[in-house]
């Protein structure tokens, strides 16, 4: 509504304005003091799901697996918008999506490009290690492993940067783990593993919640599915011996 009393410097001319946009069908509301114009030639709204995201609050981003469909890494459409911010508002659904919030922890790795349509969105390092942080909230195992099989080439200085911001053992445990089969198409060092290891402590973690039984691998002292272990053939040490 701000945007549209820009033209007209009185705000009840600004709504009236709005309204009568929305009647003609050019003008679609998206949530309180939030539209968008629809297409003439589709009808569909000239917004797209990642600028929505973008503007929900002043400091709201996309992120997780939202994030990843943004840069393509995933091939499927989900209709949960995965949307962080200091801000936060309630979940709602708009053209089919619902906005998830999700608690934004720190303003790190987000990136707005001039060419995106005012899109804020996590870069790929901040959203691999914010997948593998929540996999058990958002996205689930079976999605973080694929998504992470078709990342390429990454910052480890970045992921080293944004995963001692969270402060969390785990958190290593898990980005040691998940990522040491894939060290050479990220470009990862064995330094960068290595730095993982010192974080760890002496914690011995399931991987997932709710899981029941499975391998444990010595190395990032870590209970892991058994199909998973069985998929990635372990990273360091291997499979020691079966939990059940």
């Amino acid at each position: 509504m701000e945007d549209v009393n820009e033209f007209y410097n009185n705000m009840d001319s600004a709504r009236s304005a709005i309204k009568r946009l929305m009647k003609d069908g050019m003008v679609a509301k998206i949530r309180n003091n939030m539209y968008t114009c629809i297409s003439g030639e589709t009808g569909a709204p000239v917004a797209n799901r990642f600028q929505i995201a973008s503007h929900i609050t002043p400091t709201s981003y996309v992120s997780h697996h939202t994030a990843m469909e943004y840069y393509g890494i995933t091939d499927q459409v989900y209709y949960d918008v995965y949307v962080s911010s200091e801000t936060s508002f309630r979940d709602f659904t708009f053209d089919g999506y619902t906005y998830c919030f999700v608690a934004s922890k720190n303003s790190e790795g987000i990136e707005k490009s001039p060419y995106s349509g005012g899109v804020a969105v996590t870069n790929l390092e901040r959203t691999i290690v914010d997948s593998i942080k929540d996999m058990d909230k958002i996205s689930g195992i079976e999605e973080v492993v694929q998504n992470i099989e078709s990342v390429h080439r990454m910052q480890e200085k970045r992921l080293l940067k944004y995963m001692e911001l969270y402060q969390n053992q785990f958190l290593y445990q898990k980005m040691g783990y998940l990522l040491w089969q894939h060290k050479e198409q990220m470009g990862l060092s064995d330094l960068f593993f290595e730095k993982c290891k010192k974080q760890i402590g002496k914690s011995k973690r399931y991987l997932t919640r709710d899981q029941e039984g499975g391998c444990y691998d010595d190395t990032w002292k870590l209970v892991v599915p058994y199909d998973l272990q069985n998929m990635k053939n372990g990273g360091g040490d291997g499979c020691r011996y079966i939990i059940k």
